[in-house]
This record gives C-alpha cells, sequence and structure tokens, in this order.
C-alpha cells in the first residue's frame, strides 16, 4: 500500500519565523510524534480499528479518524455543545448558546479539565490534538467556525446521550426572561446535533438474553439506539493500557458510547426518570442587584457576565447578558413574578470519566463499581458480560426528593425541604440483575415488565424513578423474549427485525369492527377492508395494507380528532379503534383512500413505493426529492411496535417519506471464550459522497444484512484494506 506524507504543505506550515508559528511548530512536532505511537486499519467497510500504545494515543488516533470521516459532523457537535451555534446561524440561535453558557462559561470549562485527574486531562489534550492534527494535514478542509480544538471543550459535551439534558431547557422562555422585547424570534431553537425529531419515538431498544436462551449458553446483548441517522459512527478503538472497545460513537467524543469490549457490552436507552426539576425563586430587589430567599435567608444571586457573536447582514455583532444562578442553577425562565432556576446533573468532570470508564470493565462487578459514579442521568443501561451475567439499571442519576412534594411541577425554591437530598445509591435504584426468566428488555417503556413475570414492582419505588408507560414495542419484544430458545447470533437479529406491528393490528382491527356494523359500504371501502382483513399485521416493502394503515393513521392525525402523544400512543389508538364512532372511522378510512389516491394515482400502493431511503450529499440536513434515487424500506416506525424502526418524514415537496432515524446503529453480540457481533449501519461510515463508504451499507440495511465484526486483530489484518497512521495520505 502506498503512502505519501504531506510533505511540501507540513514543512511550509513548520518554517515560520515568529512565535506564533515557533509553538505552531513544537504542536506540530509533538503531533508527529505521538502519531507514530497510532496505527489505523480501515477494513472493508471503512470501519477505523485504531491502536495506541496508551489510552492518550488511541484517542488521538480516534478523533482524527473521526475527523476523516465527517468532519462537518464532529465539528457541528461543538459549535452547539460549547455555545457559538449563533455565530454560524445567526441570532434566532443566540438563546442555545447562552443557555450552554449559563449552564458552565468558558472559563468554568478550562478550570473543570485544570481540576481533572491527570489521566482525563491527558485524553482530552489526545482529543484535542487529534482534530487539530487533522486539519494540519488537511489544508483543503474549511471548517465553518473552530480552526483550533482545545482540551476543555468535552466538558461541555460529557455524557454521548442525544443532545443531553440541556436540550430540555426552553430555548423560547430564556429568550422571553432575558429579553423580554424580542417578541419577533420567539421560537423554540433546537440543539446543532440534529437529535431524532420526526415521525419517531426518540428511544432505543436494548435486550440482553442469558445462557439459559441461547444454544452456546452464552450471554447475548442486542444494541439498537433509535437515533437521526449518521448520528454516530462505527469505531474499534485500542491500546496497550486495556481499551479494547467496540461500537457507537458519537461524532466528536473519545468513548464508545453503546457498545462491547471483549467482556461486557452496554446499551443505553432513553429513561423515564426525573432527573430534571425546575425551583420557583421568590427575588426581592436590593441596592447590590436581586436576592431571593431561602428559608430565613435573603442570598445573594449569582450574576454571570456572557457576551455572545452573532450572524448578521452586516456581519458578525455580539450582545452581551447578565445571567443569574441560584443555588439550584441558571435562572431559565420566569413563572409570572418567580424566577425559575432548573436544576440538572451538571457534573462534567465526573461525567466524562464515566463515559470513559464504563468502556473498560471486565464483569459486572466492576461495571455496577463503576455506575455508582452516578452521571449517566438520561439513560437506561441495558448490560450482558462473559460471565453470563445480565442486568437492567433504570436511570443512573437520580435526585432524592421530599414524597410529600409534587416534583412533576415548579417547586417552592424558598423552603429547603424542597431541595434535592443527595442522590440515591446504585442499589435504590431499579435495579434488575439475572433473573429467572433469562431475559431483560427496555424500549423506552415502563421498568415493571422489563423482565416479565420477574420485574420489579411499581409499589417499591417513588413515583419519580419512572414516568414511562408500556408501549407497542415493549409489548412486542415481551412477546418473542417469552417464546425464544436456543438462541444465536442470527436468530436474535431475527427476532430484533420481527416484522409484526401489535399497534398496526389494534388500529385496523377497530376498523374492521366498524365495517362490520355499517351496511351501506362502498366498493372501494369494501375493497380495502377486505384486504386490510386478510392482512397478518407484517409489514415488508410489498405490503399495500401497511400503506392503508399508514395514510389512515396520518389522516385521523390531520383530522384534529385526536392529538399525536407519543408517551400516550397505545391511549390514543384506543380512541381511535373503540372509542370513537364507526361512522367516523369510516369518514377517515374514505379520507385517507382519497389522499392516496391523490397522491400515487391508486390505493394500491406498495409500502417500498412510500417508504424509502435516500442520502444524497453529506449535508447534516437532507433535502429529499422524489425524483431521485432512493431505496424501499420494508420497516416501519416504532410507534406500530416495529423494533427495527425506521422513523420518517416528507421532504419539502414529496409525495414519499424519507428515513431521518430509528435503527441507525444495530449490533448483535454474543460474549464467551470469545466476543463474537454482528453490526450494521445505515448508509455508511464515510459522510463524504465521493466515498466508496458513503453508501456501500445502504442496500445491506434495505434489506436487514448484518456484517460480522472483526474484533480481534488477527481478523482485522485479514480484512484491512487501508494501514496508516495519522497525517499520512493514503492512495
Amino acid at each position: 500500500m502506498k503512502k505519501l506524507f504531506v510533505i511540501l504543505f507540513l514543512s511550509i506550515w513548520s518554517c515560520a519565523p515568529n512565535q506564533q508559528e515557533s509553538s505552531q511548530k513544537k504542536d506540530l512536532n509533538r503531533w508527529r510524534e505521538q502519531a507514530k505511537n497510532v496505527e489505523i486499519i480501515r477494513d472493508d467497510f471503512g470501519v477505523p480499528h485504531v491502536y495506541g500504545k496508551s489510552d492518550a494515543d488511541a484517542v488521538f488516533g480516534l478523533l482524527y479518524a473521526q475527523c476523516e470521516d465527517d468532519f462537518n459532523r464532529v465539528e457541528q457537535n461543538y459549535i452547539w455543545a460549547i455555545g457559538r451555534l449563533a455565530e454560524i446561524q445567526g441570532e434566532e440561535a443566540i438563546y442555545s448558546d447562552l443557555r450552554a453558557r449559563l449552564f458552565m462559561t468558558q472559563e468554568e470549562a478550562v478550570r473543570n479539565y485544570e481540576k481533572s485527574p491527570e489521566w482525563l486531562q491527558k485524553l482530552c489534550i489526545a482529543f484535542a490534538d487529534g482534530i487539530n492534527y487533522y486539519l494540519a494535514t488537511h489544508p483543503e478542509v474549511e471548517p465553518k467556525l473552530l480552526n483550533h480544538f482545545e482540551p476543555w471543550m468535552p466538558f461541555y459535551f460529557s455524557e454521548g446521550s442525544i443532545g443531553g439534558d440541556i436540550e430540555r431547557v426552553s430555548t423560547k422562555k430564556m429568550q422571553k426572561f432575558y429579553e423580554p422585547a424580542s417578541e419577533s424570534r420567539l421560537a423554540e431553537v433546537h440543539d446543532g446535533m440534529l437529535r431524532l425529531k420526526y415521525g419517531d419515538l426518540q428511544g432505543s431498544n436494548g435486550l440482553a438474553i442469558s445462557g439459559q436462551l441461547t444454544q452456546s449458553k452464552n450471554a447475548m446483548l442486542l444494541i439498537n439506539p433509535h437515533t437521526s441517522f449518521f448520528f454516530r459512527g462505527e469505531v474499534h478503538v485500542v491500546s496497550e493500557e486495556g481499551l479494547n472497545a467496540y461500537g457507537a460513537v458519537t461524532w466528536g467524543q473519545f468513548f464508545v458510547y453503546q457498545g462491547f469490549n471483549e467482556t461486557t457490552g452496554w446499551m443505553h436507552t432513553s429513561t423515564g426518570t426525573d432527573i430534571i426539576d425546575e425551583f420557583e425563586e421568590t427575588i426581592l430587589e436590593s441596592a447590590d442587584g436581586p436576592l431571593y430567599i431561602y428559608g430565613d435567608e435573603k442570598r445573594e444571586i449569582e450574576k454571570v457576565a456572557v457576551t455572545l457573536n452573532y450572524l448578521s447582514e452586516e456581519g458578525s455583532k455580539e450582545k452581551s447578558f447578565v445571567g443569574f444562578r441560584s443555588h439550584h442553577g441558571p435562572i431559565t425562565h420566569a413563572n409570572e413574578d418567580k424566577w425559575v432556576a432548573t436544576a440538572l446533573m451538571w457534573k462534567p468532570i465526573t461525567a466524562l470519566q464515566q463515559s470513559f470508564i464504563r468502556t473498560k470493565q471486565q464483569n459486572h462487578k466492576s461495571f455496577k463499581e463503576m455506575m455508582d459514579l452516578r452521571t449517566n442521568s438520561s439513560n437506561n443501561t441495558v448490560f450482558a458480560d462473559a460471565e453470563g451475567n445480565i442486568a437492567y439499571y433504570h436511570g443512573n442519576f437520580i435526585p432524592k426528593r421530599n414524597l410529600n412534594v409534587d416534583y412533576t411541577k415548579p417547586v417552592d425554591g424558598s423552603d429547603p425541604d424542597t431541595d434535592w437530598k443527595g442522590l440515591h445509591e446504585v442499589e435504590e435504584n431499579i435495579l434488575i440483575v439475572n433473573p429467572d426468566n433469562g431475559w431483560i428488555q427496555n424500549c423506552n417503556s415502563t421498568p415493571f415488565s422489563a423482565a416479565g413475570i420477574n420485574s420489579p414492582k411499581r409499589d417499591d419505588y417513588p413515583s419519580y424513578m419512572t414516568s414511562f408507560p408500556e408501549n407497542y414495542r415493549g409489548i412486542h419484544a415481551i412477546a418473542l423474549l417469552e417464546q425464544a430458545r436456543d438462541l444465536t447470533l442470527d436468530k436474535l437479529i431475527d427476532l430484533a427485525y420481527d416484522p409484526y406491528l401489535p399497534g398496526a393490528e389494534a388500529l385496523i382491527k377497530g376498523l374492521l369492527e366498524a365495517g362490520k356494523l355499517t351496511d351501506n359500504l362502498n366498493a372501494k371501502q369494501k375493497a380495502v377492508l377486505e384486504m386490510l382483513g386478510s392482512w397478518n399485521f407484517r409489514v415488508d416493502e410489498n405490503s399495500i395494507p401497511m400503506t392503508l394503515t399508514q395514510y389512515y393513521l396520518n389522516t385521523y392525525l390531520n383530522s384534529g380528532k385526536v392529538q399525536y402523544n407519543r408517551k400516550g400512543f397505545i391511549k390514543m389508538i384506543s380512541y381511535m379503534a373503540s372509542e370513537s364512532s364507526p361512522q367516523e372511522r369510516l369518514d377517515i378510512l374514505s379520507k385517507a383512500i382519497d389522499q392516496l389516491e391523490t397522491d400515487f394515482g391508486k390505493w394500491q400502493t406498495p409500502w417500498g413505493e412510500y417508504n424509502r431511503y435516500q442520502r444524497i450529499n453529506g449535508d447534516i440536513v437532507q433535502k429529499f426529492n422524489d425524483s431521485l434515487s432512493s431505496l424501499p424500506i420494508g420497516m416501519a416506525s416504532g410507534y406500530w411496535g416495529a423494533l427495527a424502526s425506521f422513523g420518517t418524514r416528507k421532504g419539502e415537496n414529496t409525495k414519499r417519506i424519507y428515513g431521518v432515524g430509528g435503527n441507525s446503529f444495530v449490533a448483535v453480540v454474543e460474549f464467551g471464550d470469545r466476543v463474537s457481533a454482528k453490526t450494521l449501519l445505515a448508509g455508511g461510515q464515510s459522510g463524504d459522497p465521493e466515498s466508496v463508504h458513503f453508501d456501500d451499507q445502504a442496500e445491506r440495511y434495505a434489506k436487514g444484512q448484518f456484517k460480522t465484526v472483526a474484533f480481534y486483530k488477527e481478523d482485522v489484518l485479514k480484512r484491512g484494506v487501508n494501514t496508516y497512521h495519522p497525517g499520512e495520505i493514503i492512495k
């Protein structure tokens, strides 16, 4: 394999006469030396297997490789996280930036970095160096904003989940409080990471299977996050200090977020645990500024000076704010005359430590000890290991609260009895370890069915520990797992892609019942109902009943007779299937048929004609186009109970719907004397349309054809296509 160093560019860049360029030369020399300790092997699907002498070397190579695959997303995530989104998106994003800075200023981020243990500082330096070395060796890459990355940046982006807890804080309310005169821009500003916002539950599936249900008698794990497409890449990162993790990494982070090592595997699902509370502060004015009442005290509000730049038609402008904090947290909005402080998990040092330490645990005992750090706030964890253990942790960061206070509403911040009283111990949280039934599932549903009859009991826990009800994915998973026997990795894939849709069955049976109660059906209604009546409620790309069902649901939602409720989808279906009048159901059906004929010329439209996968270019937001190439997809959205979820939206002028999230990175893992796994990634590893790995998994994705993971070095070498050190151009 031919390797060419970027000699000319680096020579010019390192021959600087002034002090700044002298510093750049030192950095470049340091990066070159570290790059010698790193080997990257790209396999036949472009997955980077990064080998470093130390953990820091591995992190250096991991970030370099991520930038090779999709620097655009790496940069975008940090532009959002550190509070500089308005500099590229304009003034409408300034309250996203203010929100970030109210929870932590740049100066505070630097102090957190400086207070971190030495080992973590080394990783953060390697994070920045890996990206900066990529930029130094790729002068053709033009960042939108961040030309240089710093070691303090990961402290803004420490947990790895989709958007993070901070995204729940309303920028609209924040603007109304900090700039009440600006009514014209009162709109919710979303994050720059583009988590899933369209057409599907924002959630995931995790299944852990004990050896009593597997053919090999080894434990297995399904890793099935439902995120925005291309939100995470697939990586393998190894060091001589014990790191050997494979899985999904959120662009720009230096730890595998959902994945496995040789002996343990971890899968996160969004939790229903109450982890964010609002405290109404009673404010008094004084000569020195606002005070707030706390018990018998009058406390001074902390003031935070924040100056933000933003893009305008006239160029760059700036706006300054004085933010406020109480001991509960930043003041994020007001309820009438009360200022509201938002309390959430904000322990960036510990959270970053936990995120990395998680990847190096060797069994359930050490994994549970790691969980005692208690900063994995927004997630549940489904676990399996090579010793045969399976486990489920419902949440991790759970504040202790006064059981006589309703924290689902803002509480009186002046009353000390409303304060959080520390955190629940891991053993106090909802926890399942090695249930007798041999399986654990969580599909963002209630934990009280996570292990069937061996599940925890609701009355044993405070109500704030969970809020999610049962959903159709959970119902589907339980039914499959209760029948599971002699599972292999391929059988686990079949289970995870089972096409049955319990939500569709519930909805359509109600419609069929309405048809039986009516004597005056027209010919078209009769034909449609006859087809629906013969359907087995399983989805595939040729299914006409699936298209009819989706149009029927869409028409019902657009009618205004029922409001979409993602958490209460079962109740919503119940209304449409049994509480509404038979005539209403049939009227909605007629409108759905008419719309389907308008869109496609006939109501006999196969699901795959309507439901498509399309990736046009490397843009974070795809502009879908019916006239461009796309693939038919036989999966459906998770709200129907599809475990293999395909969340969609329309383009600006499209008749078809296109995938934007759901199954993105999926893995099945079997532990034992050696770990084995299969994975699938939506589209491909690279964000570059010119790369063969931009869409080399698209057909596989459409057909559910997994690839075998090369985990051990001898297998990686057999599959290796390119082997190089960071800083080399591969030809």
